[in-house]
């Protein structure tokens, strides 16, 4: 198994091979999700300060906050499974 990593904005990289879930901070769910994150000292701000799009909830239980859409994270990470499986046909 191959370490896949992928970019979540500002230059910030995490594997893609340990991401649960890529979703929207808008609900309130969600944000319970990261307010008990920040408290346990899980949570991964890689905002550079400006407004939290993404929610990234990774199988180590951390969650990482993104400023990169939901949707440009997934295209991003589909595309590089794509290219994958091009190079091995």
């Amino acid at each position: 198994m191959s370490i896949k990593l992928i970019n979540i904005g500002f230059g910030n990289i995490v594997s893609a091979n340990r991401i649960i879930s890529i979703v929207s901070p808008e609900s309130a769910p969600i944000k319970r999700i990261i307010q008990e994150s920040r408290e346990r000292g899980m949570c991964i701000d890689a905002t550079y300060g400006r407004r939290t799009r993404a929610v990234i909830i990774m199988d180590s239980d951390h969650v990482i906050l993104s400023a990169v859409q939901p949707e440009t994270v997934a295209h991003r990470l589909t595309a590089k499974d794509q290219a994958l499986v091009d190079d091995e046909e």
